[in-house]
C-alpha cells in the first residue's frame, strides 16, 4: 500500500485505497479487518492466559517453598525414608492449588479491566454501507470513511476528503501545541514534512476546532504513531493503597522472618531434625508474611468495577476507586447532569397561570389551574397560544430506542411537545397551514415570526422576549375575548414575565395577527399584534437528583454547582435540589471569579456552592482552589476545554453520552448516563470496595498473627522435643489455603453496608491498617493462638490419660483443627467492623456461608479420609476431642 497519500488528491486516495465516497460496505470493512488486523498499538489485550498462570510461581515465597520441597525429596531420596517425599508431594500440590485459586482470581480481574476498558475505549464516526455509524476505534480499517468533529480523538490516520474551519491538535505527534489548520485541496510533495502535512490526519490526534471527512489510509502499527513505536496501551497502575499494603507487607514480612529464625533455632538447640525445622520455618513464612496484599486489592477493584459498570460508571483508572471513597466535593455541571438537558414548558400564562406537568420530551402531561386538571380543548385562548407556538417552530419530535427526541432547538422542541400534550397533531397542523413566509429569528430583535396559510387566510404568529414582542402588540387574547392593550396592561405582562424569570423560567411571548391584506414585508408584519399569552420553561432537575444530593449531605459531601447558565437559573435549581438553602443562596459569576484573588477566591468557596455563567478554564481555578484547601475533588466535564480540568481533579468525570473523546481520555470516570445520580452510586460503591478491603486485610492479618503466635509460645513453653514443631509444615500450608483461600475471597464480594453513605468520607493520608486496628489484629490472633495452645495441652492430657501412645498426633490435631476452625468462623465476624452476624444476617453473603462449609467439609476429610489423614499426619478425633476444639 503507498505512504505518500499527502502527495495524492482525495480523488487518487479513494482510488488507491479501493474506497469510495460512500464508504465501504459491512462485508468489506470486515474482510480488510481479518487483513490488516485490529486497530490497536502493541500489546492491546493483556497477558496470555498461560501467562498469567507462570506468573503465579514468580513469588518469592512460592520459589523458595518449591525449592524447600526439592531439598525435602532429596533429603528423602539421600535416607531412602517415604515421609519427606510425602512431605514434598504435598508442598509441591498446595503450591499448585494455590496457583490455580491465584490464577482464576486474576485471570477474572484481567478479564473485567479488559471488558471495562472496551466500555471506555473511544468510538469512532464511520461511513459504511452508504450510512454514518458509531463504530469501536479498534474496528477502523484502511479505506474506511471517517467523519470528524470539534472534540473527536482521531483513531487512524487519515487523507482528508472535506475540511471546513478544521484545525488538529498535533502535540502528541510533533510536539507542536499551537492547532494546525487543516486543507482537503492540498496536494503536496512527497517529501513534505509530517508537521507540514496540512491535508493528512494522524492517529493520536485531537480535533481542536471545525468539522472534516477524510479517508483512513493506516491503522494500528502502521500509522504514524506505530511507527514511532508509541504505547497505546496504558501500563497497569499500581494503587497508592496497594503501594501501602506493599510496605506493610514487607515490614510484617522481616518480622516474621525474624520469628521463623528463631523457631528454627530453638528447634535445633532441642534436638528436632535439622530438615523439619527448615521446613516448618520456610512453610511458616510462606504462610505468614501477606506478600499476596497488593494482589488483593487489584481483585477486590476488579469485582468493585464490574459493579460500578452495572450501574452505568466505568472507571478508567484504579486510584479513581479509592479516591472517590475519600471525596469531599463534587464539582457538578447543571445542564444534563442536574438536569435532564431537555427543556419542559413548566408554565403558561393567558391572564391566568396554568401549569404543565410532566417531565422532558415525553408528550405526556397535564395542564391545572390551582392544581386541577383542567381540559385543554375547552380552552380556545390556551389551543390558539400552543398552536401558534408549535407553528412558528423549526423543530420536530420523533422517537428513537422507545425515547422521544427533539430534531432542532430545544426550546422550541419544548413547545411542539406542550401542544402534543394538550391533543394538537402537530404534523397535520402544519401540513394544513404551510409556511408562505417567515422572518427569522435575530439575536438583537430577539424574536421570530412565520406566516401561513390557514382557512384561505395568510396569519402570522410571533414567538420572542416578552420586551421585543409586548411593544409591538395592540390587543390581548383572554378567555373571554380580545381585548385593546393599555400601557397599564402591557406593564403588567412584562411584570409578570420578570416574576416568571426570577424563577428561573425561560420566558417567550407569543403573539398573532391576520395579514391577509398585508405585504409579505418584515415592517409591514411585524406590527398591531394580538398578544396570546407567555410560555414559561424549563430544563427540570432530574427527580433523582434531589435524593442523590441529600445522600452526599449525609455522606459529608459537598456539591458545588457549576453551570455556564444565568444565575437566576442556577439559584433556581440548586435550590430546587437542596444544593443551596434559604440563608445560602449566594451566587457567584464567572466575571466576579475571574477577577478575584486566590485568597478572594479561597474565601468565596468556603460559602458559595453555586456559580454561573462560567468558562470552562474557570473549572481548574475552583479545582485547584479546593484541592489548596486540603479537599478531594471530583469535578464533571463534556467538552474540550473541560480536559485540563478533569485531568487535575482527583476524580475527573467525563459524559459518556454528550462528552467529547478528549474529555474522556483526560477523565478516570466515563457516566454512561450523564446522570449526577451515578456520581453519587460510583462513591457508594467506591467506600463499599475500600471498606472490603480493609476487612480483607484485617481478617487476614488477624489469621497470620494467630498463627506466628502460636508457634512462637509454643517454641517457648513446649520444651519436650516430640513436641517440635508445634504444627507441621503441611499444616501451616493448609491453613494459608483452606483459610487465606475461599473465606477471604468471599469477604472481597460483601455487600455494601446500609450505614456507608452515612459517615465522613474516608481521609486518603489513613494507614491501610490503622493503630486501632492493628491492636485489634493482635488481640484476635493471641486469642486464636491461646486457643490453639490451650487445646493442644487438654488433649495432650486427655490422650496422655487414656494410655494412647500417639498422644502428639491427637495433640497437634486438636491444635491444628481449632486454629484452622477458629479463623474460618472469624471470617463471618471481619464481615463487619461494627454490626453483628445477627444483626448483619448469616445469609446476606451467601458465598461466605458457601466458602465456610466447603472449607469445613476440606478439614474433615484430612482428618477422616484414611489418605489425606496419613500424609498430613492427623489423627481421627473422637467426641471428647471436639468438645476441646468447638467451645
Amino acid at each position: 500500500m503507498p505512504r505518500d497519500f499527502h502527495a495524492m488528491s482525495g480523488e487518487e486516495a479513494l482510488t488507491a485505497l479501493g474506497t469510495r465516497t460512500e464508504g465501504l460496505s459491512t462485508a468489506e470493512a470486515r474482510e480488510r479487518l481479518a487483513r490488516y488486523g485490529p486497530n490497536e498499538l502493541g500489546e492491546g489485550r493483556g497477558p496470555s492466559p498461560l501467562r498469567l498462570f507462570l506468573d503465579q510461581f514468580k513469588d518469592l515465597m512460592v520459589i523458595v517453598l518449591i525449592i524447600a520441597a526439592l531439598i525435602s525429596a532429596g533429603i528423602g531420596a539421600w535416607k531412602g525414608s517415604a515421609e519427606e517425599w510425602l512431605d514434598a508431594g504435598i508442598i509441591l500440590i498446595i503450591v499448585m492449588v494455590n496457583a490455580v485459586l491465584g490464577f482464576v482470581q486474576n485471570y477474572r480481574a484481567e478479564r473485567t479491566m479488559q471488558a471495562l476498558k472496551e466500555m471506555a475505549a473511544p468510538k469512532a464516526t464511520v461511513v459504511r454501507d452508504g450510512e454514518e455509524r458509531s463504530v469501536p476505534s479498534r474496528d477502523l480499517v484502511p479505506g474506511d470513511i471517517i467523519i470528524l468533529t470539534t472534540g473527536d480523538r482521531i483513531s487512524a490516520d487519515a487523507r482528508l476528503l472535506e475540511a471546513v474551519n478544521l484545525k488538529v491538535n498535533e502535540a502528541p505527534l510533533t510536539g507542536e501545541s499551537a492547532p494546525v489548520r487543516k486543507s482537503a485541496e492540498a496536494v503536496l510533495p512527497p517529501d513534505a514534512p509530517l508537521a507540514e502535512r496540512s491535508n493528512m490526519v494522524f492517529s493520536g490526534c485531537t480535533v481542536d476546532h471545525g468539522r472534516g471527512r477524510a479517508v483512513v489510509t493506516a491503522t494500528g502499527m502502521t500509522t504514524q504513531l506505530g511507527t514511532i513505536a508509541q504505547m497505546v496501551r496504558v501500563e497497569s497502575e499500581s494503587t497508592p493503597l496497594q503501594r501501602k499494603l506493599d510496605r506493610l507487607g514487607r515490614q510484617l514480612g522481616l518480622i516474621v522472618l525474624g520469628v521463623c529464625v528463631f523457631i528454627f533455632a530453638v528447634g535445633y538447640l532441642r534436638g528436632v531434625p535439622v530438615e523439619e525445622m527448615f521446613l516448618t520455618s520456610v512453610s511458616l513464612a510462606v504462610a505468614a508474611i501477606p506478600e499476596g496484599l497488593p494482589a488483593v486489592v487489584t481483585i477486590s477493584l476488579a469485582l468493585g468495577l464490574q459493579r460500578m459498570a452495572k450501574r452505568k460508571a466505568v472507571m478508567r483508572r484504579l486510584p479513581a476507586v479509592e479516591a472517590l471513597g475519600s471525596a469531599t466535593v463534587i464539582c457538578t455541571d447543571k445542564t444534563g447532569t442536574l438536569t435532564r438537558g431537555e427543556m419542559n414548558v413548566r408554565e403558561v400564562y393567558v391572564g391566568e397561570t396554568i401549569s404543565v406537568s410532566g417531565e422532558g420530551f415525553e408528550p405526556e402531561g397535564e395542564f391545572l389551574v390551582n392544581g386541577r386538571p383542567i381540559a385543554p380543548a375547552e380552552r380556545e385562548d390556551l389551543i390558539s397560544l400552543l398552536m401558534a407556538g408549535a407553528l412558528c417552530n423549526d423543530s420536530s419530535l420523533y422517537q428513537e430506542g422507545g425515547r422521544w427526541k427533539v430534531r432542532g432547538d430545544p426550546t422550541e422542541g419544548a413547545l411542539v411537545v406542550a401542544a402534543m400534550k394538550a391533543g394538537l397533531d402537530v404534523e397535520g397542523l402544519a401540513r394544513r397551514s404551510p409556511r408562505l413566509y417567515e422572518v427569522p429569528f435575530d439575536s438583537t430583535k430577539k424574536r421570530m415570526t412565520t406566516v401561513h396559510e390557514m382557512d384561505g387566510r395568510r396569519i402570522a404568529f410571533m414567538k420572542g422576549a416578552a420586551e421585543s414582542v409586548v411593544p409591538l402588540c395592540t390587543r390581548y387574547r383572554t378567555r373571554e375575548g380580545e381585548h385593546p392593550l393599555d400601557k397599564a396592561t402591557a406593564d403588567a405582562i412584562l411584570a409578570k414575565d420578570n416574576e416568571m424569570a426570577g424563577r428561573a423560567l425561560r420566558v417567550l411571548a407569543i403573539a398573532t395577527r391576520d395579514v391577509s391584506d398585508v405585504p409579505l414585508e418584515e415592517a409591514a408584519i411585524e406590527r398591531e399584534m394580538t398578544f396570546l399569552g407567555l410560555v414559561g420553561m424549563m430544563d427540570a432537575p432530574r427527580s433523582e437528583a434531589v435524593e442523590a444530593v441529600r445522600r452526599c449531605h449525609a455522606a459529608g459531601i459537598r456539591v458545588i454547582m457549576i453551570t455556564g447558565d444565568h444565575e437566576l437559573t442556577a439559584r433556581a435549581i440548586a435550590l430546587e435540589l437542596g444544593i443551596a438553602g434559604p440563608g445560602r443562596d449566594r451566587v457567584v459569576s464567572g466575571k466576579a471569579l475571574e477577577a478575584a484573588s486566590p485568597e478572594e477566591l479561597a474565601e468565596m468557596l468556603r460559602t458559595t456552592n453555586v456559580f454561573a455563567r462560567v468558562a470552562p478554564e474557570h473549572k481548574m481555578r475552583i479545582v485547584e482552589a479546593l484541592q489548596a484547601q486540603g479537599e478531594i475533588v471530583a469535578m464533571t466535564g463534556d467538552g474540550v476545554n473541560d480536559a485540563p480540568a478533569l485531568k487535575r481533579a482527583d476524580i475527573g468525570v467525563a459524559m459518556g453520552v454528550t462528552g467529547t473523546d478528549v474529555s474522556k481520555e483526560a477523565s478516570q470516570m466515563v457516566l454512561m448516563d450523564d446522570n449526577f445520580a451515578t456520581i453519587v452510586n460510583a462513591v457508594e460503591e467506591g467506600r463499599g470496595v475500600y471498606d472490603n478491603i480493609r476487612k480483607f486485610v484485617a481478617f487476614l492479618l488477624s489469621c497470620n498473627s494467630g498463627e506466628v503466635i502460636a508457634m512462637f509460645v509454643a517454641s517457648l513453653v513446649l520444651v519436650g522435643p516430640e513436641y517440635m514443631p508445634f504444627l507441621l509444615p503441611v499444616h501451616l500450608l493448609w491453613m494459608n489455603l483452606v483459610t487465606d483461600g475461599l473465606p477471604a475471597l468471599a469477604l472481597g464480594v460483601e455487600p455494601i453496608e446500609k450505614g456507608v453513605m452515612q459517615r465522613p468520607p474516608t481521609d486518603p493520608n489513613e494507614p491501610p491498617l490503622t493503630r486501632r486496628a492493628a491492636v485489634r489484629v493482635l488481640i484476635i490472633g493471641g486469642v486464636i493462638a491461646l486457643s490453639a495452645l490451650l487445646a493442644f495441652q487438654l488433649a495432650d492430657l486427655l490422650a496422655l490419660s487414656s494410655g494412647q501412645a500417639d498422644n502428639v498426633r491427637h495433640a497437634r490435631t486438636v491444635a491444628f483443627c481449632t486454629m484452622v476452625l477458629a479463623q474460618l468462623f472469624l471470617g463471618l465476624s471481619a464481615r463487619s467492623e461494627t454490626l453483628t452476624i445477627r444483626r448483619l444476617g448469616l445469609f446476606t453473603n451467601r458465598k461466605m456461608v458457601l466458602a465456610i462449609a466447603v472449607s469445613v467439609a476440606l478439614q474433615l476429610a484430612v482428618v477422616y479420609v484414611p489418605v489425606l489423614s496419613g500424609a498430613f499426619r492427623t489423627a481421627p478425633l473422637g467426641l471428647a476431642e471436639w468438645a476441646l476444639i468447638l467451645p
